[in-house]
């Protein structure tokens, strides 16, 4: 099953070969990550689709068809660059990041936390937390910790 690390690759290539939109398997984390890139500003849109194209009319997804739907991202330029430079995975299967609230405080602030670089200006993290798949400083208004799947700048 593809995780938010396929996902980071998949955004930081197509950015790079500088494609309109890409296909990504439409699993709820994907949508979920992907939602938030879409909050912060980093892709146009998303949009649900199969692997040819997003779709015009509403298609449900069904045991027949799963295999076959991808969620579209609509990527983002600005004057012709890309409006995201960067996207890295920071848990792995082999090490689970996991920070609790008074850690994330420091990674927000620019400060390293565990092994973890502080994050610079205009730069964000996504974890999974208790209450979803939020932004860094989303999931500190809210008071939670979680396990920090990727950063995006």
């Amino acid at each position: 099953m593809p995780r938010h690390y396929d996902l980071c690759a998949r955004v930081q290539n197509g950015f790079r070969a500088r494609l309109r939109r890409i296909a990504v398997p439409d699993t709820k984390m994907n949508l979920a990550i992907a939602n938030v890139l879409y909050k912060e500003g980093f892709i146009a849109g998303v949009s649900r689709g199969d692997y040819v194209q997003p779709d015009t009319t509403y298609v449900p997804t069904t045991p027949d068809n799963i295999a076959t739907r991808r969620l579209w991202l609509e990527l983002k330029y600005n004057n012709d660059e890309p409006v995201l430079k960067k996207m890295s995975s920071v848990s792995k299967p082999s090490k689970k990041i996991v920070m609790k609230v008074q850690e994330l405080q420091n990674l927000a602030a620019g400060n390293r936390s565990q092994f973890i670089k502080g994050l610079q200006p205009g730069e964000i993290a996504i974890l999974t937390t208790n209450y979803g798949v939020l932004e860094l400083r989303e999931a500190l208004e809210k008071g939670a910790g979680g396990e920090i799947l990727c950063r995006a700048i």
